[in-house]
């Protein structure tokens, strides 16, 4: 099968039951999505699968063909790094790469998210360390930047 992750194609033999975190992690070397609770609760694991955010722990490998599949490493200098950064929007940082992937998703899908839409995405990864205060703030200051440029072309 091919799987094309971070714009790069890769031909690989997998089991029909080999997870994609796993072939993502153990045979692609990209271990920025990380394994937490491996029964899709915690987002550690999130990757985007044509955009959307994907646990990629509930993600059989062969589900991946024929998509585009991003992690953690295929982000690159992305205006939400830039404001996890700037607002010191993790802790420990385990979570922090499904964190980081829901909120790319997020700013690209919902541009004119409000609270209450925040507060829904952001319910789909946990983090034991931090109250999210801190991550909301990234989020809302790219999406607050977005407004602005869009409102200069304007």
């Amino acid at each position: 099968m091919i799987l094309n992750i971070n714009n790069h194609k890769r031909s690989l033999t997998v089991r029909a039951a080999d997870i994609l975190l796993g072939i993502i992690r153990g045979r692609l070397g990209l271990t920025g999505s990380k394994p937490g609770c491996l029964n899709g609760d915690c987002g550690a694991c999130t990757i985007l699968v044509d955009g959307i955010p994907m646990k990629s722990c509930l993600m059989l490998a062969i589900e991946g063909e024929g998509k585009e599949i991003t992690t953690i490493e295929g982000l690159k200098d992305t205006p939400i790094q830039k404001a996890f950064i700037e607002k010191f929007a993790f802790q420990c940082g385990y979570c922090t790469s499904g964190f980081l992937m829901n909120c790319h998703a997020l700013v690209n899908k919902e541009p004119n998210a409000d609270e209450k839409v925040l507060k829904d995405w952001l319910e789909s990864n946990i983090c034991r360390c931090t109250g999210y205060k801190e991550i909301r703030e990234a989020v809302l200051s790219v999406l607050e930047e977005m407004k602005n440029r869009k409102d200069m072309t304007e």
